[in-house]
């Protein structure tokens, strides 16, 4: 069983703890049960002397695992559970693991009441979107099923990472894991309809017209009269300068809203994207292509050439490739000595080939070891042979639209391009002062441009009256529960030279009311015995330990949306937002001319980047603040 991925079963379960799809691989669990008869008396694991374990062959029915899962639901406390040990776990249980992983990677007890391990069902991926949850079980080795099942009974917790034995250890020798994510989060989106591909940036060029037509005529599957064409996303009204060129969004799927469980579309998708359990291609917007439009001759690949499996059809029409580069920045901004500040970049490089035929495509990526690439991760078409210092050379067969080619991360770039310090300071129970100093694109040069940049102050436990204060630069407004800066806005964008913006002012709130959060006699009896084992009678009632610790921490203040969890008492911050173009700042980058295609063919490379805000948060130097401490090896 080594290598590779392959999907026993798939559940779907409602808010209603119903189960509302189910699909089971037969030929999958053909190869399982084969396992379990011929390891059940030979596996040995380590540390198990006391405990009898053999493995449950057969896959449950969706009442049983319906009993299953409201049953960790009330034993952890909520659909996730915490992932740490606490002192109502029970031994046996995922949190008794006290890993944060188990949130997502669960098991299940089979029949509860017939004793021994032997119906454990693990390793679960659980991914919750909408109002469902999403259980896929992947295939694995009889001998690390057991192994889980020894880490749930060990009496030591907290095992650190990569030392044997440990889950994070297990965990490393299960790819499957990595595969069953992917095919949640696909069904997830597909039953949410919530696909959205990856967003390729075309630099419009003086024929909008031409370029808008070589977009909605075709996806290169042309030969074929009933096929739909692709819709391409609006033109961008955007024109912060005269420097950032205006582009439109390449795509062939639009964004669908949310709506209810279409069983056809879902048995469609998992038997074209994943065929006998195997996940091939989890492209939604191919699947759905090959049900609608079928095949033609024309279709068909030369004989002597090998179709890979994301790339259903062949393009037609006129060559060309198009790059973007977008980037992401997360950012903790301190302004003080004893805690430094944080950044970090997560980037992708976005591809659209539009190559006839089935063509082999290369490109060097520079800027990898000078600016510190720490994570890297490929579409599975890609190939990296050459890896030299601060080279790499990437080789791939381009799927069919909009892909992913590459994902990164950087803890180094250009520097921040919003700094400064953020200072908020309660001169009475109902006035608050505050004073913004920040400088803009600090060391950054042309073409990099900023576009927009605004300055969010959140107080979502208090009521704002009213504010008092003028900026520097740029103008302020505020909602019922925040003030909001626009410092540069769309159409006078920031280029090559930097500025200084300053917002001294005070802000006026509501008197204070108190509230109390409801709680349940459950939660109540739980925070006045956290030892006892409470009982309950149904879902609604379940003991809910998030709801607990949220009590706990919070005490008379007034409730406050879940979205703002540093929000609480002192805990002030303001978040940034902003988007700039010209130049990815990790320093990645492609060579347009350098991009090789083979067989040779002319076709024109279009590279575009991207860089937005992500978690950009300037917290309050005047009062007290979370941070992370860095371990010293």
């Amino acid at each position: 069983m080594a290598g590779g991925c392959s999907i026993r079963a798939v559940w779907i379960l409602s808010s209603l703890d119903t189960v509302v799809f189910s699909r089971r691989f037969p030929v999958v669990e053909k190869r399982w049960r084969a396992a379990c008869k011929s390891k059940n008396h030979t596996c040995a694991v380590p540390d198990s002397d006391t405990l009898i374990h053999s493995v449950f062959p057969a896959l449950p029915t969706d009442s049983e695992l319906v009993a299953a899962f409201v049953e960790r639901k009330r034993r952890e406390g909520s659909i996730r559970g915490l992932g740490i040990r606490m002192s109502h776990s029970a031994k046996g249980s995922d949190s008794w693991v006290d890993d944060p992983i188990t949130r997502h990677i669960i098991g299940l007890y089979i029949n509860k009441e017939e004793e021994g391990d032997n119906n454990l069902l693990w390793p679960l991926i659980l991914h919750t979107k909408g109002q469902y949850s999403v259980l896929v079980l992947p295939l694995v080795e009889p001998r690390h099923l057991k192994a889980y099942a020894v880490l749930c009974k060990r009496s030591d917790c907290g095992i650190a990472v990569g030392v044997d034995n440990s889950l994070s250890s297990l965990l490393l020798d299960l790819p499957s894991i990595t595969g069953a994510f992917m095919v949640a989060h696909a069904i997830g989106d597909t039953i949410t309809g919530e696909v959205v591909e990856p967003e390729v940036i075309v630099n419009a060029s003086p024929s909008v017209g031409g370029l808008l037509d070589s977009l909605t005529g075709s996806i290169g599957i042309s030969g074929i009269s009933s096929r739909a064409k692709p819709v391409a996303a609006p033109v961008s009204t955007s024109n912060p300068s005269s420097t950032a060129a205006t582009g439109i969004v390449a795509s062939d799927t639009p964004r669908i809203g949310t709506r209810p469980l279409d069983k056809d579309a879902l048995r469609t998708f998992i038997t074209s994207s994943m065929p006998f359990g195997t996940p091939l291609d989890l492209s939604y917007s191919n699947v759905i292509s090959m049900k609608i439009n079928g095949f033609s001759a024309s279709d068909l690949p030369p004989s002597d050439l090998k179709q890979p499996a994301w790339k259903p059809y062949l393009y037609k029409g006129k060559q060309r490739v198009l790059f973007t580069i977008h980037e992401v920045v997360h950012a903790a901004m301190y302004d003080r000595d004893e805690i430094p500040d944080s950044i970090s970049i997560s980037g992708q490089i976005n591809c659209r080939a539009e190559l006839e035929g089935l063509p082999d495509m290369s490109f060097p990526l520079t800027g990898m070891n000078t600016n510190h690439i720490e994570v890297l991760s490929f579409h599975p078409c890609a190939q990296v042979p050459e890896q030299g210092m601060d080279k790499h050379a990437v080789m791939f067969s381009p799927p069919l639209g909009n892909f992913v080619i590459m994902r990164y991360q950087s803890k180094r770039g250009i520097g921040p391009p919003v700094q400064g310090f953020y200072q908020l300071s309660m001169v009475s129970e109902d006035k608050g002062a505050f004073l913004f100093k920040l400088r803009l694109m600090e060391g950054y040069k042309s073409p990099l441009t900023m576009e927009f940049c605004t300055v969010t102050m959140p107080f979502p436990r208090r009521k704002i009256i009213s504010f008092d204060g003028t900026p520097s630069i740029g103008a302020v407004s505020n909602t019922e529960h925040s003030l909001e800066w626009k410092i540069l806005t769309t159409g006078r964008g920031l280029s090559g030279r930097s500025i200084e913006a300053t917002f001294p002012g005070t802000v006026r709130f509501a008197p204070l009311q108190i509230q109390r959060w409801p709680m349940s006699s459950s939660a109540s009896g739980l925070m006045a015995d956290e030892d006892s084992d409470v009982e309950t009678d149904g879902p609604n009632n379940m003991v809910n330990i998030n709801e607990c610790l949220m009590e706990k921490m919070n005490k008379d203040l007034p409730s406050v949306d879940l979205e703002e969890p540093f929000s609480w008492q002192a805990y002030n911050c303001a978040k940034v937002s902003f988007k700039i173009v010209g130049a990815p700042l990790s320093g990645i980058s492609i060579d347009t001319k350098s991009v090789s295609i083979y067989p040779a063919v002319k076709a024109p490379v279009e590279l575009s980047t991207q860089v937005t805000s992500g978690d950009y948060i300037l917290w309050n130097t005047l009062g007290p603040c979370p941070s992370a401490i860095v371990a010293k090896v």
